[in-house]
């Protein structure tokens, strides 16, 4: 039996009266917190963690035409439970006909000895865009990360757009995919008018998805060049870049 949090928030937001978007719910529970502030929603903790053996979820709903921007107030330092149990952060988005989701959260630190789980399912309708960005930091300074497992599923109009995960660990696979990297980010943009080639320069690769979107993945040794490396992906995908791969 788990020892943790169960934890449940939710946001909603619709196209209101004068084309302006609405937050029409906020649902926080036990120590996931959503709050609303300067035009986007935050994520803030109200506790430490996550920790093993704690069971996060949010539910995003985005209407037709409305956009929402969600971020979070701080990094997130994921470390193990005092039995060790792995702990899980599932995030449920839903973007109507021709609404806008940009997801860009702080960075997830996975400490030594962390066992974590992130999934995230996003269901897009005809014209929806997506901004989805996600960083994690392996391990503390000095210290090798725990493990981490991040999956993202992705359909566009019902059909799979993207299936993509990554498994960090302190073992040899790991390091045979990520190198001495210490920082590992990936941004999906879906929409039109994207990059329809292949572009990469070191430690950045831009790939062109079979339909509307385009993931973008970076290796870096610190989380200052990750974001600048992730900065240009995201100018690659828009501009469409004339050096392909």
């Amino acid at each position: 039996m788990s020892t943790g949090f169960a934890s449940r928030a939710a946001v909603a937001a619709s196209l209101g009266p004068g084309g302006r978007t609405r937050v029409t719910r906020l649902r926080s529970d036990g120590p996931l917190a959503v709050r609303e502030s300067g035009g986007a929603v935050f994520m803030v903790g109200a506790g430490a963690g996550p920790l093993g053996g704690d069971d996060l979820e949010l539910t995003i709903e985005v209407g037709p035409g409305a956009c929402l921007d969600v971020r979070s107030a701080a990094a997130s330092l994921v470390l193990p439970g005092r039995r060790r149990e792995p702990s899980r952060l599932v995030v449920r988005a839903r973007v109507g006909a021709g609404a806008r989701l940009v997801f860009s959260p702080e960075p997830s630190i996975a400490a030594a000895g962390c066992d974590h789980r992130a999934f995230a399912d996003v269901a897009l309708e005809e014209g929806a865009e997506l901004v989805w960005q996600e960083e994690i930091v392996l391990g503390r300074h000095g210290e090798r990360p725990g493990r981490y497992v991040s999956r993202f599923d992705v359909t566009s109009g019902g059909i799979p757009l993207l299936r993509h995960e990554l498994r960090v660990d302190s073992d040899a696979p790991s390091t045979a995919v990520l190198g001495d990297a210490k920082a590992v980010g990936t941004v999906l943009l879906a929409g039109k008018d994207l990059l329809t080639e292949p572009y990469a320069t070191d430690g950045l690769a831009v790939l062109p998805l079979a339909g509307p979107g385009v993931l973008v993945t970076a290796l870096a040794a610190d989380t200052v060049r990750l974001r600048d490396l992730l900065r240009q992906g995201r100018s690659a995908a828009t501009e469409h870049p004339a050096v392909p791969i």
